[in-house]
């Protein structure tokens, strides 16, 4: 889980207007942190398997954020990935 003070900093770097918390950035820089977070667990518990579950659950619901914001707008998921280092 995310502590509260780094999920409010995460929200600051990448809301769009000053008092957005479910914009398709902030949602996928969530998750992507989240999901950094459970890659940084696994080194340490490789059997982790319930975990893995879950790991795999965050990493599909940010493909689905990412195939939506591209939809709508390719110049914001272009520097969303740029910005967040996601590959493509």
């Amino acid at each position: 889980m995310l502590h509260p003070v780094q999920k409010s900093t995460l929200i600051q770097q990448y809301q769009t207007h000053e008092s957005d918390t479910g914009s398709p950035e902030v949602q996928i820089s969530l998750l992507s942190e989240r999901i950094n977070q459970l890659q940084d667990h696994f080194k340490t518990h490789p059997k982790d398997h319930h975990s893995r579950r879950g790991l795999l659950k965050l990493v599909s619901q940010r493909r689905r954020q990412l195939d939506y914001l591209k939809k709508i707008d390719i110049e914001r998921y272009r520097k969303l990935i740029g910005r967040l280092n996601l590959r493509k």
